[in-house]
């Protein structure tokens, strides 16, 4: 499933000038449901002064909190996920890569810019492909759909990937909401390679801070090719906090399911069922979804538009919520 974009260029969520700037509605009057982050995101507090005039240090405190939050002591912070999603295809010789689709378009767009040879397969079909593979991408929870893949089926993966030196590298940016589904645990075996961010869960995505889980020797090389200072020091004082503040995370958790119940249940009242998604989004399949896009945007309301559905952010606010019910009246009467 390919994005409604430009040939060659990949676009993601958010892009609200844009959509302002083409619709010619102000910004300020929009509700943005396009990008799957947490509107109501961690309380960044005031950053001391010093923070900003001093190099990034690797015995500032953030290695134990990542070690605390993700229970594994393999672990490196990076520029956002998207910096290893880039990084990593330049780590091996040609492969032969599947990328469980529809889902994220950055792997695809890595990987092929770096000559390999890649497909993107159904969910059904790895079983019988896995043996052609060199490298398989899975997003889980996927994205856009929501769906999550049982640890224990990537677990097995994983195991046959590593026996001929292949990788299985899974994309868990919306994981943090359903940990126990989580693979940060398995993530030190050979050739299993975990990605998490600050960027939806704590909805930091300005941050730019994200953790790559792998064994050791893995991250030795990645280490080097991205070299000293990863990631800045304000995002480094940040995210120390963030991972370590559990009361925050687990009310968090529920105050984000909740709403994506809440969300789900008023699509459906507007006849759009939402079969599946995650805590921070919603995913209604529709052969409709760039008509329905374009009149939801005429009603100021910015959401994720696919060839074949629609994904559905939260509202931040109650406002929110009305801007979206009113609109989805307009547009579904």
């Amino acid at each position: 499933m390919s994005e409604l974009q430009p040939q060659g260029v990949l676009h993601h969520g958010g892009r609200l000038r844009a959509a302002a700037h083409e619709y010619r509605i102000a910004a300020r009057n929009w509700l943005d449901l396009s990008t799957g982050i947490n509107p109501n995101g961690w309380p960044v507090p005031a950053i001391p002064p010093e923070v900003w005039q001093r190099l990034p240090e690797d015995d500032d405190g953030l290695y134990m909190a990542m070690v605390a939050c993700f229970g594994t002591a393999d672990v490196l912070p990076v520029a956002g996920t998207q910096a290893a999603i880039q990084i990593l295809p330049g780590l091996r010789q040609h492969s032969r890569v599947g990328i469980v689709a529809p889902t994220y378009a950055e792997h695809a767009n890595a990987w092929r810019a770096a000559g390999h040879a890649v497909s993107e397969i159904a969910f059904d079909e790895v079983e019988d492909s896995l043996t052609e593979l060199d490298v398989l991408i899975v997003v889980n929870p996927n994205n856009p759909t929501g769906e999550l893949v049982d640890p224990a089926l990537l677990f097995t993966w994983s195991k046959r990937l590593a026996k001929r030196g292949g990788w299985l590298i899974v994309d868990e940016a919306f994981m943090d909401v359903t940990p126990t589904w989580s693979m940060v645990g398995s993530a030190d075996r050979p050739g299993l390679i975990v990605l998490r961010s600050l960027g939806k869960f704590w909805g930091l995505a300005g941050l730019r801070a994200g953790f790559v889980l792998a064994e050791t020797s893995l991250l030795v090389r990645l280490r080097a090719v991205l070299g000293p200072w990863q990631i800045s020091h304000p995002a480094r004082w940040i995210a120390q906090r963030a991972l370590v503040d559990r009361e925050w995370c687990e009310a968090a958790r529920t105050q984000l399911l909740a709403r994506s119940d809440r969300l789900a249940r008023l699509l459906e009242s507007h006849g759009l069922n939402s079969l599946s998604g995650c805590a921070l989004f919603r995913w209604v399949p529709t052969e409709r979804a760039a008509t329905l896009h374009e009149a939801l945007a005429r009603q100021a309301v910015l959401v994720r538009c696919f060839d074949k559905g629609l994904r559905f952010g939260l509202p931040g606010n109650e406002a929110g919520w009305v801007q979206l019910d009113k609109a989805l009246y307009e547009v579904m009467r």
